[in-house]
């Protein structure tokens, strides 16, 4: 009979079942086997921050955190630990795809990067959406504006241009670079990355630290580990040299994962990019000087000379199709 109850009422059962206990147990365990579990339904309340922090308290973080976020070197970035519900994010683990079974899915194979990606909204499961609709929304965007000082109104990116899910595995990488300046459809101009680990239990002999490193490629300044429940972010510019560009030396059943979003804004200070370089919308990777590969510093060389030469159409197209 309960299954021909329309869903709010159900749930208003559920709600009242919970002043008697033995009640609520059973219906807990009847939801569990005829509907979406119920810590699914429980995540619709927008508990996405740890118990221990409220939406005030996020935006005040930002504030307190401004200083040591604009003065960290070798270029504004930080990270926290803990912020978000840890059961939300085992939730999301829970629906982490299996990158590269559907066509949306992005294989990077080359030799600047061996990773996997999604594309748009189309893999996350209902708590991940749900997810990353609060990382877009206000009250996240203001503690964003707070901490990283950015004048311009930040904006983020309904369409998960490079974001959403990644997912490096064993003996993958990504080189060092700085990220395309101009979102592809929008055309706003790119200002801030944030990635929220997934990892329990990473160990450092695993790898996978994210680097950042000084503006002339001279040498790491910080590394992160991408431990669970960790959010890691810093300022986008011509000069913001990142990744993760050893091998992976995870166990073969494990793998490095993250979600990644990325904000813009609409028009950005001068000197943050090269002149030449506004308006691109594509990646630009580094070598390592005596670490990476010759064959990376003759791919990276044609990329770049088919970048100057080519019409930002072209380039687009074969972007495209290299990373599908």
């Amino acid at each position: 009979m309960i299954l021909t109850l329309n869903l709010d009422v159900l749930f208003s059962i559920y709600n009242d079942s919970l002043k008697y206990d033995h009640y609520h147990r059973l219906l807990n365990k009847y939801l569990a086997i005829c509907f979406v579990p119920l810590n699914h339904q429980k995540f619709n309340k927008m508990n996405f921050l740890n118990n221990k922090i409220t939406v005030h308290d996020l935006v005040e973080l930002g504030k307190k955190r401004h200083e040591e976020y604009i003065n960290a070197k070798p270029f504004p970035s930080g990270y926290f630990d803990d912020l978000f519900n840890p059961e939300v994010l085992r939730t999301i683990i829970s629906e982490f795809p299996e990158i590269g079974k559907a066509k949306e899915d992005i294989r990077y194979e080359n030799p600047n990067e061996q990773k996997l990606a999604t594309k748009g909204e189309y893999r996350f499961g209902p708590v991940t959406r749900e997810f990353v609709h609060f990382l877009n929304s206000q009250p996240f965007l203001e503690f964003l504006q707070n901490l990283t000082g950015i004048k311009e109104t930040l904006i983020p990116d309904p369409y998960f241009e490079g974001g959403g899910f990644h997912e490096i595995k064993p003996g993958g990488y990504l080189k060092m670079h700085v990220d395309f300046h101009k979102h592809k459809l929008t055309k706003l101009d790119r200002r801030l990355n944030i990635l929220v680990y997934l990892n329990e239990d990473w160990k450092e002999e695993y790898g996978g630290h994210f680097e950042l490193w000084e503006k002339d490629m001279s040498k790491c300044v910080t590394k992160i580990l991408p431990s669970f429940n960790r959010l890691a972010m810093f300022s986008t510019t011509d000069f913001s040299w990142h990744g993760l560009p050893d091998p992976l030396t995870c166990p073969p059943d494990r793998s490095r994962r993250s979600i990644a979003l990325y904000f813009y804004t609409n028009g950005r200070p001068e000197g943050e990019v090269n002149m030449g370089d506004k308006a691109r919308i594509t990646t630009t990777f580094a070598t390592r000087s005596g670490q990476d590969s010759g064959k990376m510093k003759i791919f990276n060389s044609m990329v770049n000379f088919a970048n100057d030469i080519l019409p930002p159409i072209v380039v687009k197209t074969i972007k495209k199709f290299r990373n599908t």
